[in-house]
């Protein structure tokens, strides 16, 4: 369905020319036209301790600041007791969940011991091929060793779950492939750490057809897509939406996506990538 400040923002700025910070003031201007649903909020990192020059490679300062302000305010909540909070029905506004994507070496090297000295749980989705193969994920990120993650899980904060095998696009999968996709990671997450993959993050954060949603339901007891939204209370724990923290936030908007708000950046976001993945598989 076409979205009317989706088109107003591309109309204005161009995709090809978009400047994030102009982005973020639109957001924000349009979070203020329509008031964001109160609920729990999921936050995505991806990665930590600027390595890179990609928008997800945040410095180590910056997610130790988030982190402490987060601790600060007792906002965090693990993700079991958040699907349970939802499946009950209850309002979790003002809380949050901190979740990471891939299983790149530097979460176990310089997001694990920020959360330990903040005492913040957080899950971690690995894409359990790249750590298997030592594969390195796009963009220069080394995968973690199951050796790392062992450490990890012994924290007691950190929950792994499953970000497919190959990392792969699952609306470009047969059923059959689907199934295979998320079996190997589940098995794998149980042999090489003795822990049950119980949930579930979409490469991409990109919506699956109703095949591959299927599989997912019948193997996890929740699944994340995206969405830069709250999940209201009653919210369908296996589309749980998500909102990614990029090193061009800072602490204002920051403080924006922690209040669930931002959602017109998710917007344009899904709908730039639906032309950049259409032909992608992974």
């Amino acid at each position: 369905m076409h979205n009317p400040r989706i088109g107003a923002v591309v109309c204005r700025w161009g995709l090809v020319g978009l400047i994030p910070s102009a982005v973020k003031v639109a957001a924000g201007a349009a979070d203020v036209v329509r008031r964001p649903v109160a609920g729990l909020v999921v936050l995505i990192y991806h990665r930590v301790g600027g390595r890179t020059r990609v928008r997800v490679d945040l410095p180590t300062s910056t997610f130790d600041d988030q982190m402490a302000a987060l601790a600060a305010g007792e906002r965090v909540i693990t993700l079991d007791d958040a699907v349970s909070g939802l499946l009950g029905g209850q309002d979790l506004s003002g809380k949050v969940v901190v979740t990471f994507d891939d299983g790149t070496d530097d979460f176990v090297d310089e997001a694990l011991p920020v959360l330990e000295r903040h005492g913040v749980p957080a899950t971690l989705y690995v894409a359990t091929g790249h750590i298997e193969d030592g594969v390195d994920f796009p963009d220069e990120g080394r995968p973690a060793s199951w050796s790392g993650l062992r450490e990890c899980v012994s924290t007691g904060l950190v929950t792994i779950g499953s970000h497919t095998h190959r990392h792969v696009l699952l609306d470009r999968l047969a059923p059959s492939d689907v199934a295979d996709e998320l079996d190997r990671s589940i098995d794998l997450i149980g042999d090489r750490l003795g822990v049950s993959a119980d949930h579930f993050a979409y490469p991409k954060a990109l919506a699956p057809t109703p095949e591959a949603e299927h599989e997912v339901r019948a193997r996890f007891v929740s699944a994340a897509l995206a969405g830069t939204r709250a999940n209201p209370a009653g919210a369908d724990v296996h589309r749980l939406a998500r909102t990614p923290v990029q090193t061009t936030d800072g602490p204002r908007w920051f403080a924006r996506k922690v209040a669930g708000g931002m959602a017109l950046e998710d917007d344009l976001r899904q709908f730039v990538n639906r032309r950049r993945y259409a032909g992608a598989t992974s």
